[in-house]
């Protein structure tokens, strides 16, 4: 797998591949790309593109880091001569950038968008735990704009007007933050806050915040979305 710096972001992404439509992936909060390398592996073996975007979550707002990490993505689905859709592929904060930079930006290509335990309607966990000492340094000033208060930057986005299936989590591995949140949650978002206005499909599987874009049944979900726009997989 090749790895190139683009615009102050790592970028990685498969070999050639004979494909029309290319995968961009955004991780989360605190995280980097490798979190999303097994869903980018079994893209690539499902016969997508993809470009796997490494952005600094920790050091900028919201505005900046969509500003950032989505343009880098497009850019190389755009490398690709043939590429005629380019789709996105999400975990937690990543489905914000997108939905903030489509708020002021258009893409032509754009196909269908998975989220992955975002925080459409904010995170209580964010409002609560923002007083703790350390979560300024830990989280950056993005982790300020997720919660559900005045400065909630997800819930000043309108209502998606593309194409995006959610997936939320029910299970929890951090009994204290899973204790400010209205349960069922995935230890960081409620299943009722990731909903989003105007989404395409909507399904929750039993995994945590933390693993659930590197487990089985979401990436099967994932794919299936990207290639059919719903859920619905013949063994439910």
């Amino acid at each position: 797998m090749k790895r190139v710096i683009v615009a102050g972001c790592l970028l990685s992404f498969a070999g050639v591949v004979q494909a029309s439509e290319c995968v961009v992936l955004l991780h989360g909060l605190i995280r980097s790309s490798t979190a999303m390398n097994k869903m980018q592996r079994e893209l690539d073996d499902a016969g997508f593109l993809t470009a796997n975007i490494d952005y600094p979550s920790r050091e900028y707002t919201i505005e900046e880091l969509a500003d950032m990490a989505v343009p880098a993505g497009l850019k190389e689905c755009r490398s690709h001569e043939n590429v005629e859709r380019i789709h996105f592929v999400t975990h937690s904060l990543g489905g914000i950038l997108v939905r903030q930079y489509l708020s002021t930006n258009e893409i032509p290509e754009l196909g269908r968008v998975v989220m992955l335990g975002p925080p459409n309607q904010g995170s209580m966990a964010a409002d609560d735990m923002g007083g703790v000492p350390g979560f300024e340094w830990l989280n950056g000033p993005a982790g300020r704009q997720l919660g559900k208060g005045d400065d909630s930057l997800p819930l000043k986005l309108g209502p998606a007007n593309f194409e995006v299936g959610i997936i939320a989590g029910n299970r929890t591995i951090d009994p204290i933050t899973s204790a400010v949140l209205d349960n069922p949650d995935d230890g960081r978002v409620s299943v009722e806050d990731t909903k989003l206005e105007g989404m395409t499909d909507f399904i929750v599987v039993e995994h945590s915040h933390a693993f659930m874009m590197r487990m089985r049944r979401p990436i099967e979900l994932t794919i299936h979305f990207l290639k059919n726009g719903n859920f619905e997989l013949s063994d439910e």
